[in-house]
This record gives C-alpha cells, structure tokens and sequence, in this order.
C-alpha cells in the first residue's frame, strides 16, 4: 500500500512540473513576441523577419520552460522534455485555430513542430541533469 502512495506522489510531481513546464514556455513566449512586435512597430525591421523570430522565441522558450519543468523530475528527460514540447505546441495550434478560421499546417508548421520538439527534448535532458 506504501509503494503505490509513493507511485502517486511521484505521478503528482511530474504533472505538476510538466504544466509548470508549459506554463512557463507560454508565459516566456507572450513576453518576448509582445517585446518583438513593440520592435516591429516602432523601428525599420523587414517584416520578414516574423517568421523565423517566432520559431527561434518558440523554441527557446520550450527549451526553457522544459529545463525549468524537469529540473525537479530528476529522470526521463527525454520523455518529459517531449511531452512540454508537444502539449505547448498543442496548446498553441488550438488557440491559433480558434482565431484564424483558415488555419492550415504548412511547412512553417511542420518545421515549428520539428524544433518544438527537439527543443523539449533537450531541455528536458539539461533539466535533469541539471543540478
């Protein structure tokens, strides 16, 4: 009875760190494309430059939210550091599906999901080895 409450609290602390996790990428997203947009309007920036600037905010701020999710963890990095990735972008696409009734997945999309990913994943092994 003693190993399954101990099974239970382990589960609790890592669904607890993985919403910190996502949370945290969110919250690190909102700031720095409202600082970038700010940039955008007030100075000579090529509008170009959007797309590129939201993967590299998005994939830092997965990366950190997914360092910071697992540091508590202490093990299955990769697992965890995936799962910030994939219920961020999860959470990003729904959001940006309920605003834009034309949303499609475009190439843009797939390689935004790509570094998601892999921005998850090794946040969550430099979060848990991280001490």
């Amino acid at each position: 009875m003693a190993n399954n409450t101990k099974i239970e609290k382990i589960e609790n602390i890592i669904g607890i760190n993985l919403v910190k996790g996502v949370g945290i990428a969110l919250i690190i997203t909102f700031i720095s494309l409202i600082i970038f947009s700010i940039l955008l309007t007030y100075t000579n920036i090529n509008e170009a430059c959007v797309e590129p600037v939201i993967v590299v905010t998005t994939g830092i701020s997965i990366l950190l939210g997914s360092i910071i999710g697992n540091v508590k963890i202490r093990k299955n990095g990769i697992l965890n550091g995936g799962l910030v990735g994939i219920i961020y972008l999860l959470i990003l696409y729904i959001i940006s599906s309920l605003l834009n009734w034309n949303f499609s997945l475009s190439l843009q999309s797939i390689i935004m999901i790509m570094s998601g990913c892999i921005c998850g994943i090794l946040g969550g092994v430099i979060g848990v080895n991280k001490k």
